[in-house]
């Protein structure tokens, strides 16, 4: 018996840590994590690798917590080499309608024109998983997106 074709969206740049499932672009199941990425990754994907034919993973790249973006990038980078599964991305600010990502101390990150900042003592939206995804909005560039340089 064939598994059934999903795509993936993950959220890692916040906690809790967010995973929709979706079947023709519809979202179908929804999983959300506290912990540390390098736990919840494998954990994940060893119970979804085993119950679907997963085609596309999409993930915020960024803006947000950098270790995660890190890993997660990694991680589903090698996905896509071993399991031919392809990556795609958007920044976070797709999945919060905009609203200012948490960066260091009392610091957001956030997107004017299109162009990504920091300010202050900002209020941190909240992030959620579409109801409905369409491939077509998603980047081919997966880079991590860094707004200030990695440590």
């Amino acid at each position: 018996m064939s598994k059934p074709s999903v795509d993936v969206v993950a959220i890692p740049i916040s906690t809790p840590f967010l995973l929709g499932i979706y079947q023709n672009g519809k979202l179908i199941q929804s999983i959300e994590k506290e912990g540390m990425t390098s736990d919840i990754l494998p954990e994940i994907f060893d119970n979804l690798l085993k119950k679907y034919d997963i085609k596309h993973i999409i993930y915020a790249k960024g803006p947000g917590s950098y270790m995660s973006i890190k890993l997660s990038y990694v991680f589903f980078k090698t996905l896509e080499i071993t399991k031919n599964i392809k990556l795609l991305a958007k920044d976070g600010f797709y999945f919060n309608k905009g609203a200012p990502i948490k960066a260091v101390g009392n610091s957001y990150f956030i997107k004017k024109d299109g162009i990504i900042s920091i300010e202050k003592n900002l209020k941190e939206g909240k992030f959620s998983l579409p109801e409905k995804i369409d491939l077509n909005e998603f980047e081919e560039d997966v880079s991590p997106l860094y707004v200030l340089k990695a440590v």
